[in-house]
C-alpha cells in the first residue's frame, strides 16, 4: 500500500512540468546554471572612496528682481505748446540731451521785457545816487536840510532794491526761457513719447503731464528679499566673524537670467533695510551690478546668489553615498578590516556636484558610494577602491553630445552650484 501510495504522489499534477524542466535542462547542455546564487558568494562587491577634502565658500540662492539705479519722470516745468520731440522711443540718451521743446517766443519775449524794466531800474539808481551827491555837499554847506539827506539816502536804497528785483525777475526770465528746451538729466534708456508735438501743456506742478520716462541701465540694482531665519543667520555669522555683515562690507553677489545656465554677471552687495517688514516677515537686500552690454533690463527676474561663508576647509561626498533612515542622513563607512558601519551625518549644501558634510564624517574615512543597497551595517564587504572625482566623471556627458544629453550619477537629485537654502541678504 505504501508503494502505491508513493507511485501515485510522484505521479501527481507538477510531476510532467519537473520532469520536462529536466529534460530541458539536459537537452541545454553543461551550460545551464540555476539563478539562484550559491551558497557562499563571498562578501557584496561595493565601491568605495575617500571624501574630498577641499577650501569652498557656500553661496545661498534667491530670487531678485532688476531695478535701474535712476529713474525720472520727465516733465516741463514751464507751460506752453509742444514744438519739437527730439528722440526716437526707446533709445539711449546722454544726460543733458534735449528730448522736448515747447514754443520759446512768449518766453523770449518776456525776457526782453524784464532786462528792460532792469535797464530802467538801473537809470533810475543813477539819477538818484546822483541827486544824493547833491544833497550831501549842500548839507556839508549847511544848504540843507537833514530831513533832504535822509530822503535823498533812502532813494538810494529803493532804487537799489528795484535794480535787484528787476535783475531777479530777468534771471527768472532767463531760467523759463531755458526750461523750454526739456533735458534728459541722467543717462538711460528713454521710453516713448507720451505727448506729441502741438499739444499744450501745463508744466511746473506736481500734476503736469508725464512727457517720457529714463531709466539709468549701467549699473543696475537687483533687489531681493531674506527671510527672519536667513537674516539672523547672517547676523550671527557678522557677530562671530565668521562672515562680514552686508551693511558694512561689499559682499560679492552673482545673478543669472531665467534663460542662462549658472550666475554670469557679478556684483556686489550695497544696501540693506533698516527693519523688517512685518507684513511679509522677510528684510530687503540690494545688490549693484555691472550691465556694461545693457542686457540686464529693469523689471526682469533674476537668480541671486549671495555669498553665505567665508572659506572653509569642507569634506565633501557624491549625493549617492548618502542614505535616508527616517528624518535622518547617514553614511556607510568602510574600516580597515573591510566592515560596513552606518554613520550619522550632518549635511549641507551642493558645492560643484558634491555634497557638503558638515559633521559626522573625517575626510580620511573610506565611504560606499555605489553598492549601498546590497550592505547592511556590520557586513563585510569587497571594497573597489576609487577616487571620487574620477568615478564622477564617468557620468560627465561625452564632448560629442548635446547639451540636452547630459546625464547624472544614479540617484542623484541633481544640485546647483554652491547653493543653500533661504530667500537674500544681510
Amino acid at each position: 500500500m505504501d508503494a502505491m501510495h508513493a507511485r501515485r504522489v510522484a505521479r501527481g499534477p507538477w510531476f510532467p512540468a519537473v520532469v520536462m524542466a529536466g529534460v530541458a535542462c539536459l537537452a541545454a547542455g553543461p551550460g545551464c546554471e540555476s539563478d539562484a546564487p550559491p551558497p557562499d558568494a563571498g562578501p557584496p562587491e561595493v565601491t568605495v572612496a575617500l571624501p574630498v577634502s577641499r577650501v569652498v565658500q557656500e553661496w545661498d540662492e534667491y530670487t531678485g528682481r532688476l531695478q535701474p539705479v535712476e529713474s525720472v519722470e520727465i516733465r516741463a516745468r514751464v507751460s506752453g505748446y509742444v514744438e519739437s520731440v527730439n528722440f526716437e522711443d526707446g533709445q539711449i540718451v546722454d544726460a543733458g540731451d534735449v528730448l522736448f521743446v515747447i514754443d520759446p517766443r512768449p518766453y523770449e519775449a518776456l525776457l526782453q521785457s524784464e532786462q528792460a524794466n532792469r535797464a530802467r531800474a538801473e537809470a533810475e539808481l543813477k539819477l538818484a545816487q546822483n541827486d544824493l551827491g547833491r544833497v550831501e555837499r549842500a548839507f556839508g554847506q549847511q544848504a540843507a536840510s537833514p530831513s533832504e539827506l535822509d530822503s535823498a539816502t533812502q532813494t538810494v536804497a529803493q532804487r537799489e532794491a528795484e535794480v535787484q528785483a528787476a535783475a531777479a525777475r530777468v534771471r527768472t526770465a532767463e531760467l523759463d526761457l531755458e526750461f523750454t528746451e526739456v533735458r534728459s538729466p541722467i543717462t538711460g534708456r528713454v521710453g516713448r513719447n507720451l505727448v506729441d508735438v502741438g499739444n499744450l501743456i501745463a508744466g511746473g506742478t506736481a500734476s503736469s503731464p508725464i512727457l517720457a520716462t529714463v531709466v539709468s541701465l549701467d549699473p543696475i540694482h537687483c533687489y531681493f528679499t531674506v527671510s527672519e531665519q536667513e537674516f539672523l543667520r547672517y547676523a550671527r555669522l557678522a557677530d562671530s566673524g565668521a562672515r562680514p555683515s552686508s551693511r558694512d562690507a561689499a559682499n560679492p553677489v552673482q545673478i543669472g537670467l531665467v534663460d542662462e545656465a549658472g550666475f554670469p554677471h557679478r556684483g556686489v552687495m550695497d544696501f540693506v533695510d533698516n527693519r523688517v517688514d512685518n507684513q511679509t516677515g522677510t528684510m530687503q537686500g540690494r545688490a549693484i551690478i555691472e550691465n556694461p552690454d545693457l542686457l540686464l533690463t529693469p523689471g526682469l527676474f533674476t537668480k541671486v546668489r549671495l555669498l553665505g561663508t567665508a572659506e572653509y576647509e569642507a569634506v565633501l561626498i557624491p549625493d549617492q553615498a548618502v542614505g535616508t533612515d527616517q528624518s535622518r542622513q547617514f553614511v556607510v563607512v568602510v574600516d580597515d578590516q573591510d566592515n560596513a558601519k552606518y554613520r550619522y551625518v550632518e549635511l549641507g549644501p551642493m558645492i560643484d556636484g558634491l555634497r557638503v558634510v558638515r559633521s559626522g564624517l573625517g575626510a580620511d574615512e573610506s565611504i560606499v558610494i555605489e553598492g549601498l543597497q546590497r550592505i547592511g551595517s556590520g557586513d563585510a564587504v569587497s571594497p573597489d577602491r576609487v577616487e571620487v572625482e574620477a568615478w564622477m566623471r564617468r557620468f560627465d556627458p561625452p564632448e560629442s553630445a548635446g547639451a540636452s544629453e547630459t546625464s547624472a550619477p544614479p540617484g542623484s537629485a541633481g544640485s546647483s552650484e554652491g547653493s543653500g537654502s533661504g530667500s537674500g541678504g544681510r
